[in-house]
């Protein structure tokens, strides 16, 4: 299968070489751009728990000034591939929720007593309310931006030349990776090519809703909202 990634760069590698394990031919052609925000003021201490939803914010505090006096703390992460990122970054206590944010506001609740403090690592653009669902529940909760994602306005020219020559499947991971390839493809005038042709592999109903609201011809949504079960897809 002929895959369009349209990840930032460094996941979008990661991703191709799992594909071609499997057989597959990736085609890398990043939408998105990550800028990290590395003086973020993380407030005042103490904190109970770190949380973050995306390994992209392991990258602006793997960096920031405060690390050292943060590696101490409990970590949740929404996935694994956070998990161990942050223990690659030298945080030792790290529990996944293997699932999506509402499996994390459900792991969090279940490990620390309300009133908690969390301080919460977070993108411009987030899928979901962590921070709503935890300060439902009586948890002190501080959302603290540490990384954006800029969209390119037109498609990458690996993008435009494999749509043109042929691409069997487009994998999706976020509801703004979704967005913005449905904007740059029509900014690029190839819209009606870049939704009616290929397979569309979405991460869950959410990211795959703007591509059907943009009228993708086929959209399939995995299983599990993590990568292995977008590779089952592609298999």
């Amino acid at each position: 299968m002929r895959v369009l990634l349209t990840r930032p760069e460094a996941d979008s590698a990661r991703t191709a070489a799992a594909l071609r394990g499997r057989g597959h031919e990736p085609v890398i052609a990043p939408l998105l751009a990550i800028e990290i925000l590395p003086d973020a003021d993380l407030g005042a201490e103490p904190w109970t728990a770190i949380l973050l939803t995306s390994a992209n914010a392991v990258r602006a505090i793997a960096g920031h000034r405060r690390r050292d006096a943060l590696r101490g703390i409990a970590v949740f992460t929404v996935g694994e591939r956070t998990a161990q990122a942050m223990r690659e970054a030298g945080f030792t206590d790290v529990t996944s929720a293997d699932g999506n944010v509402t499996d994390l506001a459900k792991l969090v609740a279940a490990r620390l007593k309300p009133s908690a403090r969390l301080l919460y690592l977070a993108g411009e653009e987030r899928s979901g309310d962590l921070a709503g669902l935890l300060r439902a529940q009586d948890f002190a909760v501080e959302t603290v931006l540490v990384y954006r994602a800029v969209a390119a306005q037109t498609l990458p020219r690996p993008a435009a030349v494999a749509l043109a020559s042929g691409i069997d499947g487009v994998l999706h991971f976020s509801r703004r990776s979704a967005e913005a390839y449905v904007e740059a493809a029509r900014n690029s005038g190839l819209l009606e090519i870049a939704l009616m042709k290929p397979v569309h592999i979405c991460l869950s109903d959410r990211v795959a809703e703007p591509l059907t609201r943009a009228g993708a011809a086929t959209v399939r949504v995995a299983v599990r909202p993590d990568e292995a079960a977008l590779l089952e897809l592609c298999d």
